[in-house]
Order: C-alpha cells, then sequence, then structure tokens
C-alpha cells in the first residue's frame, strides 16, 4: 500500500526500492495511473502485470501506482470531487514527495486531463517534472466540450456507458451496481464536462498519445492536438480498429510506450 490514501501500489515493489537513488541513473521508476471516469485503482493491474513481463524491466524495473479518486471503493465514505482540478491538487500532494525517481503519468480519459493538471503543477511549483505524459483515449485539454451527460437520468447515463463500451454489461443490469457507480459516474462526467483550460505556458513534459480510430468519444483529430501543449516532444500511436478501451487489447504496446518514456529514450 502506498503511503497515501490518493495511491495505491499495483505489484510488487521492485528491488532496492527503499533504498537512496543511484548516483547515476535510476535503476527503476515510478508509473502513476490515472482512471477513466467512473474507473478505480484496479483498471491498471493488466498495465503493472505488463510491465514486470517487459524486456525493458530487466534493466528499468517500474513501481507502478494507481491514482484513488475519493468517494469511491474504500474511499467511499469521503466527498466526491467533481472538478478536475481539485483532483489534480489532491493527486499532486500525495506524489510530491515521491519525485525522486523518474515518473512517468499515465491518464486514461478523464485520467489523462487529470495528469496533465497534475504535470502542470509539478512544474510549476519546481519539483522534478516527469520524464513523460501518457495520454490515452482523451481529448487534448484546449479541445474539451461543453457536455450535458452527468445532467441525464440514470437510463441516460447507462445508455453512455453502453455506447463507450469497457462495462461488462451484465453490471448493467445489475441495480445494486448501479445504485453505488452511477453516483459515481456522474460526478466524474461533471468533472469533464465542466473543466476548461486556463491559459498557460506548454509543458517542458514530453508527451505521448495514444488513441483508437474507431473511439466513438474522441476523434483522432481531438486527440493529436495535445501537440500544442507541449514543447518537450510528442509521440502518437494510433491503434487501428481500437474504440476507447481499446487497451484491453493492448496492454503490452502500452507498457512498450512507458518503456520509452522510463529509459529516456525517443
Amino acid at each position: 500500500m502506498a503511503c497515501s490514501p490518493w495511491l495505491r501500489r499495483l505489484g510488487r515493489r521492485p528491488a532496492g526500492a527503499l533504498g537512496p537513488p543511484p548516483r547515476s541513473s535510476a535503476a527503476w521508476g515510478r508509473v502513476v495511473c490515472f482512471p477513466h471516469a467512473g474507473g478505480g485503482a484496479g483498471a491498471f493491474r493488466p498495465l503493472a502485470t505488463a510491465l514486470a513481463a517487459s524486456p525493458a524491466a530487466q534493466d528499468h524495473p517500474y513501481e507502478v501506482l494507481a491514482v484513488r479518486y475519493p468517494g469511491r471503493h474504500d474511499r467511499l465514505r469521503e466527498e466526491r470531487i467533481e472538478q478536475v482540478t481539485e483532483l489534480a491538487a489532491g493527486t499532486y500532494q500525495a506524489l510530491a514527495p515521491l519525485t525522486g525517481r523518474p515518473l512517468t503519468l499515465l491518464g486514461h480519459s478523464m485520467g489523462a486531463l487529470v495528469a496533465y493538471e497534475v504535470t502542470r503543477l509539478l512544474e510549476q511549483e519546481g519539483a522534478t517534472r516527469p520524464v513523460r505524459l501518457i495520454a490515452s483515449s482523451a481529448w487534448a485539454p484546449s479541445r474539451v466540450r461543453n457536455g450535458t451527460v452527468h445532467l441525464r437520468d440514470d437510463d441516460g447515463l447507462v445508455e453512455e456507458i453502453r455506447r463507450t463500451g469497457g462495462t461488462d454489461p451484465r453490471l448493467l443490469e445489475d441495480r445494486a451496481v448501479l445504485a453505488t457507480s452511477l453516483p459515481v459516474v456522474r460526478s466524474d462526467y461533471k468533472a469533464v464536462e465542466t473543466y476548461r483550460h486556463r491559459p498557460g505556458p506548454p509543458l517542458r513534459t514530453p508527451v505521448t498519445v495514444l488513441v483508437g480510430d474507431a473511439d466513438p468519444l474522441v476523434a483522432v483529430e481531438d486527440a493529436g492536438a495535445w501537440r500544442r501543449h507541449t514543447v518537450g516532444g510528442f509521440r502518437m500511436r494510433i491503434f487501428p480498429g481500437g474504440g476507447h478501451f481499446y487497451v484491453a487489447g493492448h496492454w503490452p504496446e502500452v507498457a512498450e510506450q512507458v518503456g520509452v518514456g522510463q529509459a529516456g529514450r525517443e
């Protein structure tokens, strides 16, 4: 378990993680994963497994942490946060003491916006900036549009979840599951749909964008606009036929992109 309620460790901690950083290049790095709307830390367990099995992990092992937003799972009693910038502020406070190792931030959908705002805070506050920000299935911050999904009734919200895919249809028929999950999904959609990008200098952190060309929510053009938000280098990979949750069939490829960032390779 990570030291903050905002973070959960996925998988084992790398050997030597309790010791001081090496004098030269760090032997291991941290990957911090930011879940999608309605998602939890467990969504990234396949990534932790793929990273542990990747060839790059022999020389550059990873500690994989996932962000736990308030108001769900073991933070269920806490008040939900419905603003991306507030989610970022809470995560930043948890991450600030952990910047002594190479740090990669990876966010999926809503999580990419939160990760972007955390990266801004890390750069603004003078902390060690991430080696890479990976934005998966996400609009560029300047491309987020007004939305009204969070204002729909429960049936309308369920229909949107069906459209995006990534959720077992059987769960959408379970009233007990819906009673717990829909308020969380609604709050997260509100956070995204009311998000407005604040003007400021582009990131110095390199950005990698991953997107499916059949994503019903995020057009390739809107994902490609992330290029405008960094002067630190830009990479983009498009997954043919991939939907909003293309990651389900491509975790090794996602792990490969993490490896590019951690090893410092372009």
